[in-house]
């Protein structure tokens, strides 16, 4: 990762249908005041791929590209997107030379579970503070039962 001017916006390619993404992607709504992020549902119909990448590819990795057209994927993507919104302290660890094995050893791990866990949490509510982004149904509340 040797980034050292990056060229923001960042955009970032996540997964709408994944509960554990949501979560994150409202917490980057939130923090998003400088807008250095933009966010783009892979998972939308509406959405193309990157060039070069199937939607399934995108949605197997994180990927985030720069305005200039540099592509971050995986731990990287997930520190740029945190530096976006004012959190790069957060994911600093990302960029120890030494520990980069392991967090890719563990980001790999992760992507492998994940539909398991997406399966388990249930999607996030809407924040009625934040507009949203969503062009289908499938991202408006489920009926409750209360």
């Amino acid at each position: 990762m040797s980034i050292t001017h990056p060229q923001w916006p960042l955009t970032l390619f996540y997964d709408g249908e994944c509960p554990l993404c949501l979560r994150e992607i409202r917490m980057f709504q939130r923090r998003n005041d400088s807008g250095h992020l933009h966010l783009l549902d892979i998972a939308a119909p509406t959405t193309e791929p990157l060039p070069g990448l199937s939607r399934q590819d995108m949605l197997d990795c994180l990927h985030a590209r720069f305005r200039d057209g540099r592509l971050v994927t995986g731990i990287d993507a997930t520190y740029w997107s945190y530096r976006a919104v004012g959190l790069g302290w957060l994911v600093a660890p990302l960029r120890w030379a030494w520990a980069r094995p392991l967090w890719q050893w563990g980001y790999r791990q992760f992507c492998r579970l994940r539909p398991t866990l997406a399966r388990l949490i249930p999607m996030p509510d809407p924040d009625p503070d934040l507009p949203s982004q969503c062009e289908s149904d499938r991202c408006r509340p489920r009926n409750r039962q209360d």
